[in-house]
């Protein structure tokens, strides 16, 4: 399928004393986005397993350039690799008001049972989801002559 593309708005209080967009709250954007297509686009799909348990297990953030308030919003486009049986990856990409990007960040999720308070296997049904958004990387030329 490709890349779940959202936009998420920016809050004034998103703002650090610097101006623009801190650390925490780009965080908390991506999380937006994340919750976005693993919870809603997942439950609406009938796989709402999701919501019910999935922690980040580490979370990877490189900077590009500033994001300021008056942007409006950002448009995060995700994608999934890394599809194992109890883990996965989703990367970002985040760009506002451009096609370059702001930010490009990386969670490793884990599925989580609550009741017993341990990690979790993925259900068929969500494996299946998320392999919809699995994206293959280009490999270019030079890459392709090496390999």
């Amino acid at each position: 399928m490709g890349a779940y593309v959202t936009e998420v708005p920016l809050r004034w209080s998103d703002m650090d004393a610097f101006g623009h967009v801190n650390h925490a709250r780009t965080v908390t954007l991506l999380e937006e986005a994340r919750a976005g297509l693993l919870f809603t686009e997942a439950e609406r799909r009938g796989h709402d397993g999701m919501s019910a348990g999935m922690v980040v297990a580490r979370l990877s953030v490189d900077y590009r350039s500033p994001v300021e308030y008056h942007m409006g919003t950002v448009q995060v486009r995700m994608s999934v690799r890394e599809l194992r049986t109890a883990s996965f990856v989703v990367d970002y990409t985040m760009t506002a008001g451009g096609d370059d990007p702001v930010a490009t960040a990386e969670t490793l999720m884990v599925p989580y049972d609550l009741r017993a308070e341990r990690p979790r296997r993925l259900t068929d049904g969500e494996r299946s989801f998320l392999s919809e958004w699995v994206v293959e990387p280009v490999v270019s030329d030079e890459e392709q002559r090496i390999a």
